[in-house]
């Protein structure tokens, strides 16, 4: 699975301006709705149940907000670089830029895990990080999250 599979450059928001979780989770949610056709309402209410769970915050400034909706046909990914960073729970207790969101049919366990792990995979390199850091413009922020996974290796 690539990212490729995940975003499209339409999904790609370069500098969301928000200051709290909440609002971030609200305004990715509404993002994902115009994506996916699902309702803004229950694509929110997943991500606040996850969170519940525990926080979807990984460290070094990044989180990975995810759930699955009976009503998704295919998998979806948004991805919003912050204005400024804010507090999301992280377990490292840093503050939060990057963010991916990923959303998942009912039935998509396997590549749901796959998605995630690709993922995580992509935003633990810490030179990507930096470029997507480095840039604000959508284009170049969508080219550096779908170079060939050669590049980002574990």
């Amino acid at each position: 699975m690539e990212i490729s599979d995940l975003i499209t450059p339409s999904s790609v928001i370069a500098n969301l301006r928000v200051g709290s979780k909440k609002q971030a989770l609200q305004d990715l949610a509404k993002k994902a709705a115009d994506l996916t056709g699902a309702q803004e309402r229950a694509i929110f209410e997943v991500l606040l149940e996850r969170e519940r769970l525990g926080t979807t915050g990984v460290g070094g400034g990044i989180a990975i907000p995810h759930g699955k909706l009976p009503a998704l046909k295919k998998l979806y990914g948004v991805f919003a670089r912050l204005e400024k960073p804010i507090n999301f729970e992280s377990i490292d207790e840093q503050p939060v830029d990057l963010i991916f969101l990923l959303l998942a049919p009912d039935s998509a366990s396997a590549d749901h895990l796959k998605a995630l792990a690709r993922v995580s995979r992509l935003l633990r390199d810490r030179r990507v990080c930096e470029k997507l850091r480095g840039t604000d413009k959508p284009e170049a922020l969508y080219a550096l999250l779908t170079e060939p996974a050669a590049s980002h290796a574990a």
